[in-house]
């Protein structure tokens, strides 16, 4: 079997990755602070000793806010430290899988994203999440980068769990009506690295590359948060009144993309592998428990 490193097990797309790569190979899931992604020797000496066939880095820096003052700690994680992985797989002759974001975009384009069209991230996340796609791509290995949008899950830090907790507190919700993506489930997310992986585990070649993988459709954080509230409505009465805002009247450290739609075309091409629409996913989410 292979042996596989998943490196952030405890993340929302990680953990989800935990169960899907297990029939695969043999996975050694890891996360801080058994693995440093701020330190390369960290980095270094797990890859070293596990000797993995494939890297599986789902860990990141994700604090999009926080990291417009720690641009450094969030470059030394996004950027650096998948540039460390990848050398490391060259040395061991290893594949890489690695996920990016729909931030190193800018948001000017009125049509979904292609892995074609020029990245021009806005903000220092989406910039070191660049950097850290550009340093994978540099090493030569063969590798899948996985671009998604908008990521949700039932663990973690994220817009889902989020707006459950303020309906619970607020009688009135405030929301971003003018910015445009797609939420996109970390199960989901998971899952279709599973289909393409057991794809390219199986053929004598890695079709390497970036590959978009995000939800079908498209909504608003106001509209992404009308379905959230839909679908609790059984659970939580009475729910908050909703309000849609200009992204003007919520200003924020690090500007977003207006528009950060992903086409996944490429992906359905190559894989056969489509993903499932946005409302759909976040239904069955929140019918599941973990």
């Amino acid at each position: 079997m292979k042996r596989i490193l998943l490196v952030g097990k405890n993340g929302q797309v990680g953990w989800e990755l935990q169960r899907t790569l297990a029939t695969l190979g043999d996975v050694i899931a890891v996360d801080f602070p058994s693995i440093d992604l701020a330190k390369p020797d960290s980095i270094r000496q797990v890859i070293r000793t596990i000797q993995p066939s494939l890297i599986v880095n789902a860990a990141a820096y994700t604090a999009v806010d926080k990291a417009e003052s720690e641009p450094d700690l969030a470059m030394a994680i996004n950027g650096i430290a998948p540039g460390i992985m990848a050398e490391e797989a060259k040395r061991l002759g290893a594949a890489m899988v690695h996920y990016s974001t729909d931030y190193v975009f800018d948001g000017t384009k009125a049509a979904p994203y292609t892995e074609e069209d020029i990245s021009n991230p806005l903000n220092v996340y989406g910039k070191t999440k660049l950097a850290g796609d550009l340093a994978i791509q540099a090493a030569g290995i063969p590798h899948l980068i996985f671009r998604t949008s908008w990521v949700y899950g039932l663990r973690g830090k994220n817009f889902l769990l989020t707006i459950l907790r303020l309906a619970k507190e607020r009688d009135e919700l405030k929301i971003v009506d003018d910015q445009i993506g797609a939420p996109t489930w970390s199960r989901m997310i998971a899952e279709a690295t599973g289909q393409v992986l057991s794809q390219c585990l199986s053929s004598p070649t890695m079709k390497s590359g970036v590959y978009n993988l995000a939800a079908i459709g498209n909504t608003s954080w106001h509209g992404f948060t009308q379905a959230i509230l839909e679908n609790a409505s059984n659970q939580m009465q009475p729910l908050p009144r909703l309000i849609p805002i200009a992204t003007t009247e919520y200003p924020l450290p690090a500007p977003r993309p207006s528009y950060s739609i992903l086409s996944s075309d490429k992906l359905n091409q190559t894989f056969g592998v489509t993903p499932p629409v946005w409302s759909a996913s976040l239904s069955l989410c929140m019918e599941t428990s973990e």
